[in-house]
């Protein structure tokens, strides 16, 4: 429908230009004359050109709207097309008076311009996402019953079908891992860095990265039941869920065609019963009728609902539900769940015990034996050596004990890093007390050996988010209320709502318990924002004012939240904010620009102040009409994110 409505523009355009130039009204103002024998039936042909061609997709919405006995916009602006068309063509043979065959084309031509930048806008949206799918791989290694492989095209593989996915390669199918085990960079679907360990029987999405061992995968999901198929849909869901602002203008559209039929009737009688000839009479209708014609409100809010769900998309919010968007300019709690959310679910060091060495002593035996390793502890350890700058040693026969931790040789001595069940087996002593703290928190706790000796322990947690951080600190400037909730411990969610300067914590809370927390502090009279990961989180998220789901789970994008942020960024939730405060705005200043135009222009068409001489021309009031048009969309075009 885009290329549709482009075309229909461009080729009504062109013909627009002869229909111009062969206007009287025009030849008179630029003060040219071209005049030819049959010129005006010349001007009839291109005007009728134009008004079947570039008119017909809304002479057909009115007639869909007529037949369902309901209507709107496109009858509306029907009406003014058709009262165009029929005046002018009267006056071409031989009715009394000006035709204004321009006004009817640049009429037509600027609601085509309306209607595919409005298209352009809104498609835009989907072109972002649709971007994800040329990051797809065109083929898939499919397993025979031998145990060969054939590459065969995406669209060729069904359910159950078993593919091979090569260490570096990208995963073509949603599927579960059958054999194999790996780290999964799903960065380009999650936004976050850091890869996911993946075993037997745990799920992997089409897109995502293969980073280590070879995968054997059963396909679960393709074409349309995908994730990346299911993002897309739902931008197209943002674009056609109605907000109230829509309602209103269409509605609003409505009334404004029984007010255009009634003005226009009641204008002719008066102006007859004013003593008037009929052509008189029969103009200042025409004229009533051409100017009620609402392109401006029609265009009000589905503009800004265009460029706003492309802005939104091409930051990562996709938007299912557009009057919970609408309503976030009013909220002043934002509930977030802790992991995953304030959290980057990604290891990080947190603290260092050396026995008998320094702590930078421990942290390079650690680093260097854990730099050839892919574990996320291990991302962890290597990561705090870099900060502080440690040139880490070689390392020479490696090797993973499975559940139980590291071992190799650097500079000639044996280093472990082990797990608490690996300690506790073998017998070796340490210190319980801070382990148990360190524990308590909720830090993972790693131990050290060198030559079989104990030299430390490190403490890793699930690092607290800098944008987490940002975001929290800008809500507050914003005078929005954080509060964390969470099934962790209390000790946990002190120290990470510590960090991150919230006061308001719900710790150790069931699943189903946390819609009772969102209950409890919108019965302050709050407006509440629920950021989750949208599985166990789902009841809360329904209850919230505003559900936000953190995009990191299919099923949780497409059923559970008004809003997802597929980058899983909680500054995400600024933006937000921003931008549904910023449509709004935009939205009404459309909206009682395009009414207060109405307002002004029916009296004057209707001729009020024609016993002072001021008769508005259908020539004028198109123009206003267009100009009040081209104001709206310019308006809906300046809309910010922030």
């Amino acid at each position: 429908m885009v290329d549709e409505f482009k075309k229909r523009f461009f080729i009504s355009l062109i013909v627009t230009i002869p229909i111009l130039f062969l206007s009287p009204m025009i030849q008179d103002f630029i003060g040219l004359d071209i005049s030819f024998p049959f010129d005006q039936y010349v001007l009839f042909g291109l005007a009728t050109f134009v008004f079947f061609y570039g008119g017909w997709p809304f002479l057909t919405g009115a007639l869909d709207e007529l037949k369902q006995k309901n209507p709107g916009m496109m009858t509306l602006i029907g009406l003014a097309i058709v009262v165009a068309y029929v005046y002018s063509s009267l006056v071409v043979f031989g009715w009394s008076g000006r035709n204004f065959f321009w006004e009817l084309a640049t009429l037509i031509d600027i609601m085509l311009l309306g209607h595919w930048i409005e298209m352009k806008s809104v498609m835009g949206a989907s072109n972002a996402l649709q971007e994800l799918v040329k990051l797809m791989p065109n083929e898939a290694h499919r397993l025979k019953e031998n145990g060969e492989t054939e590459d065969v095209a995406l669209n060729e593989l069904y359910s159950d079908d078993f593919v091979l996915v090569k260490p570096g390669e990208k995963i073509p199918v949603d599927g579960i891992i059958t054999e194999g085990k790996s780290a999964i960079d799903e960065s380009m679907l999650t936004g976050e860095s850091v890869p996911v360990d993946k075993e037997t029987d745990d799920e992997v999405i089409g897109g995502s990265i293969n980073k280590e061992g070879s995968l054997t995968i059963q396909v679960k999901k393709t074409g349309a039941d995908t994730y990346l198929s299911q993002v897309i849909e739902l931008v197209e869901e943002a674009q056609n869920s109605k907000s109230r602002a829509q309602d209103f203008a269409n509605r609003a559209a409505k009334w404004l065609f029984y007010l255009a039929l009634g003005s226009g009737i009641t204008t002719f009688i008066v102006w007859m019963v004013l003593g008037y000839s009929f052509d008189v009479a029969l103009e200042r209708m025409v004229t009533v009728m051409v100017i009620t014609c609402p392109h401006a409100l029609g265009l009000a809010a589905p503009l800004v609902v265009a460029v706003s769900t492309s802005l939104s998309a091409k930051k990562g919010l996709l938007i299912r539900n557009r009057t919970q968007f609408e309503n976030a300019r009013n909220i002043d709690a934002v509930i977030f769940d802790k992991t995953g959310t304030l959290t980057k679910g990604a290891f990080g060091v947190t603290n260092i015990i050396p026995n008998e060495q320094t702590e930078m002593d421990v942290l390079y035996w650690a680093a260097s034996i854990e730099q050839n390793s892919e574990h996320p502890l291990a991302r962890g350890i290597v990561d705090k050596a870099r900060e502080q700058e440690l040139t880490l040693g070689k390392v020479e026969d490696f090797n993973s004990i499975t559940g139980k931790g590291l071992v190799g040789n650097v500079d000639e001595k044996e280093v472990k890093v082990m797990s608490p069940g690996y300690m506790d087996a073998e017998g070796y002593t340490y210190p319980a007390t801070s382990f148990n703290e360190l524990s308590e928190e909720g830090k993972t706790v790693v131990f050290v050996l060198l030559d079989d000796q104990f030299i430390g322990m490190i403490a890793l947690a699930d690092m607290v988010r800098e944008s987490a951080k940002e975001a929290i600190a800008t809500l507050k400037t914003n005078n929005i209320d954080s509060v964390m909730l969470t099934g962790d411990n209390q000790k946990v969610a002190n120290w990470v709502a510590k960090q991150l300067d919230i006061t308001e914590v719900f710790a150790e809370v069931l699943p189903d318990h946390k819609s009772d927390k969102v209950k409890e502090v919108q019965s302050k009279g709050r407006k509440v924002a629920m950021t989750g990961d949208g599985i166990n989180d789902a009841p809360a998220l329904a209850t919230a004012d505003v559900g936000i789901a953190i995009g990191s789970g299919t099923d949780v994008a497409v059923e559970t939240a008004d809003i997802v942020l597929v980058k899983s960024n909680p500054k995400d939730i600024v933006s937000i904010v921003s931008l549904s405060k910023n449509t709004y705005k935009k939205m009404v200043q459309n909206l009682w620009w395009a009414a207060g135009y109405n307002i002004f222009a029916i009296p004057l068409a209707a001729g009020v102040l024609a016993p002072i001489g001021i008769v508005l021309s259908p020539a004028v009031g198109a123009v206003l009409m267009s100009l009040s048009t081209v104001v709206v969309a310019i308006n809906a075009k300046l809309l910010k994110a922030d």
